[in-house]
């Protein structure tokens, strides 16, 4: 195996004196340096699977190592750990609850639980309020500040009303017995600073830990990695500073400048040589990234050959282009006898897909829209599977929590709180605790009431839903609940009646299977948590589509022929982010997008973007200027018009040149 790696890659995966910084450009195959080296670990050094961790940022990442681990090693590995970051928060927080004062059944609650409680604390309904008070409490998380110092370091009035909201929401979670995301790294940075006896059994079993992606890492993973890995330091993290783009999700590239001074014995290993893209490509990437300020010097090389000029289109505004992307794609499928699969349309923001979508459409041209929403994870959805999931198992609390809540039933925030602190204390859920006498001592009776006929209206359908057919139970659940009723209350009717129909939807779907399958509508809810989970991890046999995609979520993919669109000052560089440091940011974007193509790479832009009702003129993108005249090549737009002008002259002058003759 190790004749197919090159020298650099070779010693990345055999180097064990000290904590190791491998370097990897795009496309230089640091997966494969990443998987070898866990079978360099087991079989060459002898070290136990469960011993070693290797971190990524995604479960596709994740599932793609371990199969790569899996087809290297004679032997399954017992207990080796690849997951997300995420994923290892939530073990050790299993695991060691008791050192926090949670139960091990702690419930996680996704970003629109957590929607509902600060809405409620902030007693607002103002979306935009609430999101920014979302993204404060998760930027103070992921940078270790404590509700009373985010209280103390308030600099105006907004900051001290999001600390104060951060303050009781992180008291509301913990009543619930609940966490958030970003808790998932947090507690366990606090619970082993504060317990050095639980890390030092973590340093004992996670005795090798491999970072992917490690430029995406926030000052929260960082503290992580840096506690596990302990005075010994015995790590590989791989990563790319070129890379970093997601510095407004916390992400700091300052971790890996970090790195050589927390670690001086650092080893850096550069991996410099692409096996994805042709010559012409890697150049223009290499000319683009070199305006950046950099941290190391690198430059990628391949011997892929020269390949395709890049072609640069300009277009008269964006519904031309969108129409002109679909055509040229086309005519290339057709040219080179490729597949639908082979290529991409990248795009700074989703607002750009629309009009490709309508386009692709209209040609009958199969695609995939990737950093989309699933079905399941819309709003309404969600509404009425916690319905299902609470039938399925009353010790569900965050579904407890949004069905008590969703549509609101006369149970308030603080009865909520009460029963949650109440559970944590007896270690019973939320549902259990509502019957026990203990806790109807502890509320009025005027709270408890709604909370009891809330508790009995679930039992009553949980029993129907164990022996009724599908529909039926359905229908009447959602006629009980006043679902419909509550949307077009809450929402404008539009996006009431499309939210109603994807109820709708969801209502037929589970009838249709429960007839088809002969299953009570409990079992299909077991079967949907599988699904969601499922679908979310359903990328092996991909059908054969172009991939839409943004350029942040096609990071790390790659595809034969790409197109970059809107490639405009103020859409790529976005126009929030024209100072320096977020300059640099959209710069590494316009380089991951670029360093996706392995064999043609296709740029447009418009000359003009439509707005509301007006055309808005646009300049071309200083990153196309900066890729080099050498490998490019221009059409379309003012590029095509000015040569027109001149010959047209010029044949005027010849005509007149040829009468003023024949007049002599």
């Amino acid at each position: 195996m190790s004749a197919l790696l090159n020298p650099p890659q070779r010693e990345a995966i055999r180097y064990l004196d000290g904590p190791l910084l491998v370097l990897a450009g795009a496309g230089s195959g640091k997966t494969r340096v990443i998987t070898q080296k866990i079978a360099y670990l087991i079989e060459q050094c002898g070290l136990k699977p469960s011993n070693i961790a290797a971190i990524t940022f995604t479960n596709k990442a994740a599932r793609e190592m371990q199969e790569r681990v899996g087809s290297l090693l004679k032997d399954k590995p017992v207990g080796l750990t690849i997951s997300t970051f995420h994923s290892l928060g939530v073990r050790i927080l299993r695991e060691e609850a008791k050192a926090l004062g949670y139960k091990p059944q702690f419930s996680i609650f996704d970003s629109t639980d957590c929607y509902g409680i600060i809405s409620d604390l902030a007693s607002s309904v103002d979306k935009a309020t609430i999101r920014r008070l979302q993204s404060l409490i998760s930027n103070w998380k992921n940078a270790l500040v404590t509700p009373d110092q985010a209280m103390l370091n308030a600099e105006n009035d907004t900051e001290t009303l999001a600390a104060r909201a951060y303050a009781s929401y992180a008291a509301t979670l913990k009543a619930y017995q609940a966490v958030d995301f970003d808790d998932l790294i947090s507690l366990p940075v606090e619970l082993f600073s504060r317990h050095p006896e639980v890390l030092e059994k973590w340093q004992n079993r996670l005795r090798y830990l491999l970072i992917d992606e490690y430029q995406d890492t926030n000052a929260c993973q960082y503290q992580m990695l840096k506690l596990i890995a302990g005075p010994r330091a015995a790590f590989t993290a791989v990563g790319d500073d070129d890379q970093a783009i997601y510095g407004w999700r916390g992400a700091d590239v300052e971790n890996l400048r970090g790195l050589p001074r927390d670690y001086p014995n650092l080893k850096l290993i550069k991996l410099e040589q692409n096996y994805r893209s042709t010559v012409r490509i890697l150049k223009a990437a290499n000319a683009v990234i070199a305006h950046n300020e950099k941290l190391f010097e690198k430059k990628l090389w391949s011997d892929l050959g020269m390949g395709d000029p890049i072609t640069v289109t300009a277009c008269k505004d964006n519904e031309k282009e969108a129409e002109q992307v679909v055509m040229k794609l086309q005519a290339h499928k057709f040219e080179h006898r490729t597949k639908f699969s082979d290529y991409a349309i990248l795009y700074r923001g989703n607002f750009q897909a629309r009009a490709l979508e309508q386009h692709l459409r209209d040609q009958k041209v199969p695609y995939l829209l990737s950093g989309g929403q699933s079905f399941f994870d819309k709003a309404e959805i969600k509404d009425i599977l916690c319905y299902l999931r609470l039938l399925a198992n009353s010790d569900d609390d965050p579904a407890f929590i949004r069905a008590v809540t969703t549509p609101k039933r006369g149970v308030g925030g603080a009865t909520l709180e009460a029963l949650g602190t109440y559970a944590g204390q007896r270690h019973i859920s939320l549902f259990a605790a509502a019957f026990e006498e203990g806790f109807a001592h502890r509320v009025q009776p005027r709270q408890l009431a709604p909370l009891l006929e809330f508790c009995e209206f679930i039992n009553r359908f949980e029993y129907r839903a164990a022996k009724e057919p599908v529909g039926q139970v359905m229908e009447d659940l959602l006629a009980a609940i006043g679902y419909e009723a509550w949307l077009f209350n809450e929402e404008e009717r539009r996006a009431a009646q499309t939210r109603w129909g994807n109820v709708q939807e969801l209502v037929k779907w589970l009838t249709t299977k429960g007839e088809e399958d002969k299953k009570t509508l409990l079992e299909l809810t077991q079967m949907i948590a599988l699904i969601n989970m499922l679908d979310k991890q359903a990328d092996g046999n991909a059908p054969d589509a172009v991939q839409l995609s943004t350029l942040h979520a096609a990071k790390g993919l790659e595809f034969k022929h790409v197109f970059l669109i809107g490639v405009e000052e103020g859409v790529l560089p976005h126009r929030e982010s024209m100072d320096p440091v977020k300059l640099e940011e959209e710069r590494r974007l316009m380089y991951v997008g670029i360093t996706r193509a392995q064999r043609s790479l296709h740029v447009s832009y418009s000359e003009k973007r439509k707005q509301g009702k007006e055309l808005i003129p646009c300049e071309p993108s200083r990153f196309i200027n900066e890729m080099g005249k050498d490998d490019l090549r221009f059409s379309g737009g003012k590029a095509d018009s000015v040569p027109d002008k001149a010959s047209a002259s010029a044949r005027l002058a010849a005509m007149k040149a040829m009468l003023s003759g024949n007049s002599g």
